[in-house]
């Protein structure tokens, strides 16, 4: 009072917390991301794309990669676009903003649509791009999709290649989804040797044989009503094969170019591929793949059943597997590189060995150096 000064001395304790840096708790919360790539179609784990995303989230038409930065995701685009045709569409929304230190906060959505045609699939080209593709049947087979859909004629064994920018001037769609394949009976078959080409056909398939074919549906044995079709598949087919293909002729084509088409031009059956005893060939697949992490939800019944088509297809075709990791599966015997049917089946030598790596190589202290 009156001027006077008090002091007192006391013992203050601080107590130092471990914290998370900011962008470490927003990664570990698995609900912070900046940028989604929302990849849509009615190969990623070989290159390592799938590193730097937050989470993948599976829905019904496709898989949606979080990312917590805007350049992680627009380098998983650019691969999308080498890898298949695609096209896609940006945007962004302001989620905050500091109007002192003039600083924003965006979240971009990148919406990635790819070609909604599959390996083995049977489509209906529209007459301009057939007209530059020197001539070719519209009706044709899918063989296989990467940078471009890789097309053939049943008809002639013509080929061509379909990129991104032709599919998006010119769309066409699947006539028939894989659930619509029927399995038939080889009743003949026979090779056709000399194939006439008209004035500027285009390049011919050396891979496939074209083969002149009587069919059965197996499911109507019972009657005498037997198709007749040209086919790629002459070089495989041999008469009470069994063979899956589409019924075009009492399918209901809901397209716009085949019903622009004349009738005698849309063949009543096209073949797909040949049909193996799927059992079997599980039992003897001794080789996996391994599997993106991703949250599922309202996913179909028949997951299952593409699942082993897409293995089907690895085990069929060799420029498909190349871009696939497959791991040799121990718990399997290994067996010859074709069993008794013939299915083909993927060799030992393009299999990788599966290491889990559970220990130091070095091993412990005063152990010796693994081997």
């Amino acid at each position: 009072m009156n001027g006077a000064i008090l002091q007192q001395v006391f013992v203050v304790d601080y107590v130092v917390q471990s914290q998370m840096c900011g962008d470490c708790h927003r990664v570990e919360a698995k609900d912070f991301w900046k940028a989604v790539i929302q990849v849509r179609q009615k190969l990623i784990l070989k290159y390592g794309m799938h590193q730097n995303t937050l989470r993948i989230k599976e829905i019904h038409d496709g898989l949606d990669f979080y990312y917590s930065s805007k350049q992680h995701a627009q380098k998983m685009v650019e691969f999308l676009q080498c890898t298949v045709p695609c096209r896609y569409k940006a945007s962004q929304r302001l989620i905050s903003q500091d109007i002192h230190s003039n600083t924003y906060n965006y979240k971009s959505t990148f919406s990635v649509e790819i070609v909604p045609v599959c390996k083995d699939n049977v489509v209906c080209l529209s007459p301009k791009p057939v007209q530059s593709l020197r001539n070719m049947n519209q009706i044709c087979v899918c063989i296989r999709v990467t940078s471009a859909i890789h097309l053939i004629d049943p008809n002639t064994l013509q080929v061509a290649d379909i990129d991104g920018s032709t599919f998006w001037s010119h769309p066409f769609n699947s006539l028939c989804h894989l659930r619509q394949l029927e399995e038939f009976i080889v009743m003949e078959c026979s090779v056709v040797r000399d194939i006439k080409r008209t004035a500027g056909a285009g390049m011919i398939s050396k891979k496939h044989a074209l083969g002149e074919v009587w069919v059965q549906k197996t499911s109507e044995m019972n009657t005498d009503k037997q198709y007749f079709c040209r086919t790629h598949l002459g070089h495989l087919l041999n008469p009470g094969d069994l063979v899956l293909g589409f019924d075009l002729a009492n399918c209901n084509l809901n397209d716009e170019h085949v019903n622009k088409m004349n009738s005698d031009r849309v063949p009543d059956v096209v073949l797909i591929k040949k049909s193996y005893d799927r059992t079997k060939r599980q039992r003897r697949r001794n080789w996996k793949l391994k599997e993106l992490a991703r949250e599922r939800e309202n996913m179909d019944t028949d997951d299952e059943r593409q699942y082993q088509d897409f293995l089907e297809d690895l085990e069929e075709d060799e420029a498909i597997r190349k871009n696939v990791n497959i791991y040799r599966d121990s718990t399997i015997p290994v067996e010859s590189d074709t069993d008794d049917e013939g299915a083909p089946r993927i060799s030992l030598a393009e299999m990788l060995e599966d290491l889990h790596i559970s220990q130091d190589a070095t091993g412990g202290e005063g152990a010796s150096m693994m081997t």
